[in-house]
Parts: C-alpha cells; sequence; structure tokens
C-alpha cells in the first residue's frame, strides 16, 4: 500500500516524538505501529528525513547505533514539536472527510440531477 503525499513526513515526526533516533529505527518504528502496512524503504525514508531536517522540523547527529555502527541520529526541533499537532490535525480532518465521503449515501441532489457524478 503506498503512503499518500504528507503521511510519511508526518509518521516520522511522530517516532521522533520520545527522543533521538537513527534512520533505521524510525523505518521500523512505523513498520511496526502500521503492522507492517507501511514498509519505508530507504530510498523513501532518507529523502524525506532531508526535507524535514531543510524544513528545520529535525535536526541530525552523528552518534553509535546500539549494535555500535556508526549512525545518523534524527532529534524533533522546537519547530517540529509546534508542527506536529496542526499536522495531526490535518490529517484526521483530511481521514474524517474521506470517511464521510465513502460511507455517504446517495445525496438528494443527485437524485435530482439525474443520477452519480
Amino acid at each position: 500500500m503506498d503512503l499518500l503525499p504528507g503521511t510519511l513526513e508526518l509518521l516520522i515526526l511522530r517516532a521522533l516524538r520520545w527522543e533521538p533516533t537513527h534512520g533505521a529505527g524510525v523505518g521500523e518504528w512505523i513498520r511496526l505501529v502500521t503492522d507492517g502496512t507501511f514498509p519505508i524503504e530507504e530510498g523513501t525514508l532518507y529523502p524525506a528525513l532531508h526535507r524535514l531536517e531543510r524544513r528545520g522540523w529535525i535536526e541530525s547527529e552523528w552518534g553509535k547505533s546500539v549494535a555500535g555502527r556508526r549512525a545518523r541520529f534524527y532529534t524533533l526541533t522546537g519547530s517540529g514539536r509546534q508542527a506536529l499537532p496542526r499536522l495531526r490535525d490535518e490529517w484526521e480532518a483530511y481521514v474524517a472527510a474521506v470517511g464521510r465521503a465513502v460511507n455517504y449515501g446517495k445525496p438528494g441532489l443527485w437524485a435530482r440531477g439525474g443520477g452519480e457524478r
């Protein structure tokens, strides 16, 4: 299943809200919390991390992973923490609107207009 535009950025910010995490850890968190629905490939994840860093919503520094490997760890910035509730609200409004449309019965206007559009 493909992610909608902007969804990956929201998921990354959510993954980073507790502590600095390396890219592979962010991808693993997304895979786990979505029950594997969104296995994020490196070619998708790292460009999104770089976009968020350019926006100033996350920052990074080099460190060592639990396995002792050199890894870049990403941290949510103050600006990212401020953006997160807004992005979450936008996402919830989007989901609610699509849900209404998908579950809506035949509107009266269309019944007068001669069918579905």
